[in-house]
């Protein structure tokens, strides 16, 4: 990774300086980020010269200061050729820390991940619903399946994850995994996440997706028509599991509820309004708002066909809703048409 990298020896007066010899400090700049070190050595001001950052004259005593500072200035190079070799972020602190024999701790992009995701599945519930952290949780596998695909590993120093790894793992996504716009800006916009945690944590010196174009393209949702309702609602199965997610189905269709907001009604959630009619009244998972709908006839009659369903009976809740990969199974092969 090609950096803006310089060094200089200069002098650094203490504020209470009243004369005499001054310490000679090391400053090492890193694309504009300084770091500082002191050389071990004093000077006096008077015969320093600021320009060469070296003392003036040519007895002994001089010239052998002199090459101490050129034999340190030569390990700082060779500290930064060290790092550019390996393939490492080069910073003013990582070579500091490198001369000196403390190394910087790396953090990487999974660790970053792991921490985020174990976070927020103790939040599940209260701030997040489990569909947020479950796309957290298929990013990390992503990322892993394209740093194996394309650089044979399965994890990386998050200060090497640049403008072009992510432009990378973009096409991977809608390449490799056929993933579509829409779907590959959210997992984008999830890893941009992770990237400003870092940031704010100074893991990372710079957001590397700032600037980063993130379009989503509008999307005409199709609707089904009095008649498709219908025709669904008197389908006959042979199996009750299906004629379960159809029913599901089609209570998510009279009440406009998600798969998570119907998962979690119990008959609490169930009340007479002042109209005299049912509504389900309940927060809605993913916002959080307060929701009120009245339950028209196909969405009561559901309701009825259940009521006295053992898994509703013991786990309090309005319908036998299976999980949610279940569910896009069981609707998968159906045929009403």
């Amino acid at each position: 990774m090609k950096t803006n990298f310089s060094m200089l020896f200069y002098l650094k007066k203490q504020k209470n300086y009243r004369g005499g010899d001054i310490p000679v400090y090391l400053r090492i700049t890193v694309s504009g980020n300084r770091s500082e070190m002191t050389s071990g050595l004093e000077c006096d001001p008077l015969r320093w010269n600021a320009k060469s950052g070296r003392q003036d004259g040519k007895k002994e005593d001089v010239r052998s200061f002199n090459a101490y500072l050129d034999n340190l200035q030569s390990m700082i190079y060779q500290v930064h050729k060290d790092l550019f070799d390996s393939g490492e972020v080069i910073t003013s602190e990582s070579i500091k820390s490198r001369f000196i024999g403390r190394e910087v701790r790396k953090h990487t992009l999974i660790e970053g991940i792991k921490i985020h995701n174990e976070k927020m599945k103790a939040l599940v519930g209260r701030e997040y619903a489990i569909g947020t952290l479950k796309r957290f949780q298929v990013l990390e596998r992503h990322l892993i399946a394209f740093m194996n695909d394309k650089y044979q590993i399965t994890d990386i120093n998050i200060r090497n994850v640049n403008y072009a790894f992510i432009k990378d793992f973009d096409f991977f996504l809608r390449s490799t995994n056929g993933c579509a716009n829409n779907t590959t800006v959210r997992y984008l916009k999830s890893l941009g996440k992770i990237l400003r945690i870092s940031l704010s944590l100074k893991w990372i010196d710079s957001d590397p997706m700032f600037g980063y174009k993130l379009k989503s393209k509008n999307v005409e949702r199709s609707f089904l028509t009095e008649d498709e309702l219908t025709k669904i609602s008197e389908k006959k199965f042979l199996t009750d599991r299906l004629a379960q997610v159809r029913d599901v189905f089609i209570f998510c269709c009279f009440t406009g509820l998600a798969y998570s907001d119907i998962e979690k009604l119990s008959l609490a959630n169930i009340k007479t309004g002042v109209d005299g009619k049912k509504w389900v009244y309940t927060n809605r998972t993913k916002t959080g708002t307060r929701s009120a709908v009245p339950l028209l006839p196909p969405a009561i009659a559901v309701l009825e066909k259940y009521i006295d369903h053992p898994h509703c009976i013991i786990k309090d809740r309005v319908l036998p809703v299976s999980s949610n990969q279940k569910m896009n199974e069981y609707r998968a092969p159906v045929k009403v048409l």
